[in-house]
């Protein structure tokens, strides 16, 4: 009696087990796929601020910012001839539904009131010289954490790595804080040389075509202007984050970058970089597709203290909750597919104490010769010669009683005494965009501090044909969301945190 009494409990045991074994990929799946049900679910990546790890001055910050800023124009201008001279894509690219997780599809559809979002959080990188933002990025099985630029000028994200090495050797042999050791994750997967992803779709991000046997890894080599490069090789990982309602969210086979070789300045205090551009192969299309088809971000000012962050969203976010200000949300075409993989916008013309400045309608052009992006990865706002000029000497009127000086940036005109200085002397600035939505910063984004009693007007000249950029200091204190699925860009003030 006694053994057939255990022989009951026994099963009895078994089977609450594999209840529980059950139940647990039961929340698993939900918890990847909870944000079609209409719950505020989300996940955030942090952009990280980076203070005291090299101590300079607020003037030395900024000379390292102008020198990155400079190169990165040139890059940009680069990018963008080269894209007008080899023909335009003749339909926009949006996301759409193959690129999508099929198990968790159909009940996102559902969910079209649902407030589903992926956070990461952001920092400020000014510290480092660098006018970027940081962002917390968790990758591989099981995860290991980098901090990333988030750069919606790149269509790659990597980070530095290790592949295939073992032991103390492989520890003394990486001078990197921190390293991606490819063989502790389980979802690592190199993209084979031999392979149609390899020599055909990955070409536009310098995949090389040596391929000394079929399944040699695809490997890339990156060259930036400023001379910087890094050297690695494509893999497809897992990325993790973490949801708003406390548990985790993965997105599988995103094309991950594998570094084992960087040089240069442009990563600096960085561990790679976090691809935000519109393409193919880029984390925020990846991202976005499995969180509603959007992505936004907010960012602090880009000298504030160290304890204030921000937040990179895949997703939606509930503007009630981050919009701060008065103001609404505003809503304006976003561009896509046509300046390259940069996020450009429709401008109608710039305002300054509410008159309109006489630029020539082809310098906002997108179509033509001109245009206007939007560029997480650069910190000053550059405007081609024809629009910067009359800006120029319209704010330069209401700063005549201040004293001039001659400060050690060649790259920024006006620089002043800024005793007694008060933002009411200036005239606000609106960005007008050719659908109505007008884009008004605070003046702090474009009179900007660059050392004690010293601001200066936050404007760069850049050569005419070309695209202006507006930076991440004039972006600031904006939420800013691109709705990749309606080529929409909305936007509202935010104090972003």
């Amino acid at each position: 009696m006694s053994s057939i009494m255990n022989m009951k409990m026994y099963r009895q045991q078994q089977r609450v087990f594999f209840l529980y074994i059950f139940l647990f990929w039961v929340v698993i799946f939900l918890a990847e796929c909870s944000y079609g049900h209409g719950e505020s679910v989300g996940t955030k990546l942090e952009l990280i601020h980076r203070h005291h790890l090299q101590p300079m001055t607020q003037f030395e910050r900024l000379k390292q910012l102008l020198h990155s800023d400079t190169v990165r124009q040139r890059s940009i201008s680069e990018k963008l001839q080269l894209r007008k001279s080899t023909g335009r894509r003749q339909i926009r690219e949006s996301p759409n539904a193959k690129y999508y997780n099929s198990a968790c599809i159909n009940s996102s559809r559902k969910a079209k009131n649902g407030h589903v979002s992926g956070e990461m959080t952001m920092y400020s990188g000014a510290d480092f010289g660098t006018g970027q933002y940081f962002v917390s990025f968790k990758v591989g099985s099981p995860a290991q954490r980098f901090m990333l630029i988030a750069d919606t000028g790149s269509d790659l994200s990597w980070m530095n790595c290790q592949y295939r090495c073992h032991g103390a050797k492989c520890r003394k042999k990486s001078r990197k804080r921190r390293v991606f050791r490819a063989t502790h994750s389980s979802s690592f997967h190199t993209v084979p040389c031999s392979s149609k992803m390899c020599k055909i779709e990955l070409a536009s991000l310098f995949s090389l075509a040596r391929c000394p046997s079929p399944y040699t890894p695809c490997a890339y080599d990156y060259r930036y202007s400023d001379g910087s490069a890094a050297l690695g090789i494509f893999s497809s990982e897992t990325v993790t984050f973490g949801l708003t309602n406390g548990t985790k969210a993965r997105i599988h086979n995103v094309l991950v970058g594998c570094s084992e070789s960087t040089t240069g300045r442009s990563f600096q205090g960085a561990d790679g970089v976090m691809g935000l551009g519109y393409s193919k192969h880029s984390f925020a299309l990846k991202a976005a597709q499995k969180f509603g088809g959007k992505f936004s971000y907010c960012l602090v000012d880009h000298l504030s203290p160290q304890n204030l962050s921000s937040y990179l969203i895949f997703g939606s976010h509930k503007s009630e909750d981050s919009i701060t200000s008065l103001d609404k949300m505003q809503h304006t075409e976003l561009v896509l597919g046509v300046a390259s993989s940069f996020y450009a916008v429709n401008i109608k013309g710039i305002s300054i104490g509410n008159m309109m400045l006489e630029i020539p309608a082809k310098v906002w052009n997108v179509n033509g010769l001109g245009g206007t992006i939007l560029d997480s990865g650069s910190s000053l706002t550059f405007l081609t010669q024809p629009a910067y000029q009359p800006v120029m000497a319209a704010l330069k009127l209401s700063l005549i009683s201040f004293t001039r000086l001659k400060l050690d940036i060649p790259q920024l005109e006006f620089c002043f005494n800024s005793t007694g200085f008060n933002e009411s002397l200036v005239p606000r600035l609106v960005f007008h965009f050719a659908d109505g939505a007008r884009f008004v910063p605070p003046v702090k984004s474009y009179v900007i501090d660059v050392a004690p009693k010293a601001k200066c007007l936050g404007f760069v000249p850049t050569a005419w044909p070309g695209a202006s950029v507006i930076g991440n200091i004039m972006q600031q204190n904006h939420i800013w969301e691109f709705d990749l699925t309606n080529n929409r860009l909305s936007f509202g003030s935010s104090s972003c945190t």
